[in-house]
């Protein structure tokens, strides 16, 4: 019974038969034919629908989309890495932005230097960055390393490398001129006409370069218009000066007079005394500019006796009051002395030897302070020539 119901099966039977196959009769297979897999059934036909070129064409739209967003991405990515990113440059140098410069003009110059890698980027990162902002011009010190967004940064704030250029106390316009046009920063002619004495503030001004020496100039006689009108009007009420031009007038002679600080109040007070008592100046800087004008006196020309019997108009030896004009361009602090002087009986000063005056209300006392001041100077010039012989021999002897 068992031989009869298992009839037909064995090892040659279908693989998985658990007796429930499909009745009908059993074809022997080989055992290579056992092993080959079974065909898949084909894949369902595709609907007419997918196979509509509409769908077909909104696929491939998107797939570029989807395509151009990646690359879009990347592209994005790479700009703003580099826009970020630490420059090229090696070491801190200075670029130029000139007026009127586009920024085309300016991402190809600091290419061109090597201060940053690519122009376009530059220009694409620059115009979001700034909007309806531009950059300005001027000279800029770009540090090493830095990235494209921190030079665009530093370019919109207009924060360019500033210049100095400075005037001492006491020169004159005519000094004030050379010294300008010595000054290889500034750009432009002078002015023809120079501005009258005394019109111009020495200080220190601070520029970008580019500037022109007229704007320096324009600068100075401005400075010079707001200090005197604040200075006049914080002023000491019984001064015997009747205008603002009258200070700066015995401001410059303040000034040449000493350069001590803590003089200044102290000598403009000597001067009031004396124009209070219907005294002259006598000053010698006066008789200076009378005798050489806003050019000054050679160095190496001292002041003769005779020098002070020779009429000028600015002669404080000959002229009584103040002279026409300033002798030199006084800074703040002489004016403000002027303005508000040192409350001293004081009618004489002479050089002390150390930097600074001995002062007297005496004429006695004030001869005596000179007698001391004529032995110093006899006692230095004797030095002098005596330490002048000894380099004279030791050179002779050297020879």
């Amino acid at each position: 019974m068992n031989d009869r119901n298992n009839q037909g099966k064995g090892i040659f039977g279908r693989a998985g038969d658990n007796g429930n196959a499909p009745s009908g009769p059993i074809v022997p297979v080989s055992p290579s034919q056992a092993l080959k897999p079974e065909k898949a059934p084909p894949p369902p036909k595709r609907s007419r629908r997918a196979r509509n070129q509409v769908v077909v064409f909104l696929n491939f739209i998107l797939s570029l989309i989807i395509f151009v967003a990646i690359v879009g991405i990347g592209i994005f990515w790479y700009g703003k890495t580099e826009f970020e990113g630490r420059g090229p440059l090696d070491q801190t140098t200075d670029f130029m932005v000139r007026e009127g410069a586009g920024l085309n003009q300016i991402a190809a110059g600091l290419e061109r230097q090597g201060i940053i890698t690519n122009q376009r980027i530059f220009s694409i990162g620059a115009k979001g960055v700034l909007g309806d902002d531009t950059l300005k011009a001027g000279e800029y010190e770009i540090k090493a390393g830095s990235s494209m967004l921190e030079i665009v940064e530093l370019m919109q704030s207009g924060k360019s490398i500033l210049h100095s250029f400075t005037v001492p106390e006491g020169q004159t316009v005519q000094q004030v001129f050379d010294r300008l046009r010595a000054d290889e920063m500034l750009q432009g002619d002078l002015p023809a006409e120079m501005p009258p004495e005394g019109a111009l503030l020495p200080e220190t001004y601070k520029f970008s370069r580019g500037t022109t020496r007229a704007e320096i100039l324009e600068q100075m006689a401005k400075a010079q218009t707001r200090a005197l009108e604040q200075i006049w009007a914080r002023r000491a009420p019984d001064l015997p000066l009747e205008t603002p031009e009258d200070l700066v007038i015995l401001a410059s002679i303040v000034e040449k007079e000493t350069a001590r600080a803590d003089e200044r109040p102290r000598v403009a007070g000597v001067f009031i005394n004396r124009l209070r008592k219907g005294m002259r100046l006598q000053s010698d800087p006066t008789i200076i500019y009378g005798l050489f004008g806003g050019a000054g006196k050679p160095s190496d020309r001292p002041i003769y006796k005779s020098d002070i019997d020779k009429p000028t108009d600015y002669n404080t030896y000959l002229i009584d009051g103040l002279p026409p004009t300033p002798i030199a361009n006084p800074g703040r602090e002489a004016m403000e002395a002027v303005a508000n002087p040192s409350r001293t009986n004081d009618l004489y000063f002479v050089a002390d030897g150390t930097g600074g005056h001995a002062f007297a209300e005496t004429l006695s006392e004030h001869n005596s302070n000179v007698a001391r001041w004529r032995r110093f100077e006899a006692e230095r010039e004797k030095a002098l020539a005596a330490e002048k012989a000894a380099e004279d021999e030791a050179k002779t002897q050297d020879d």
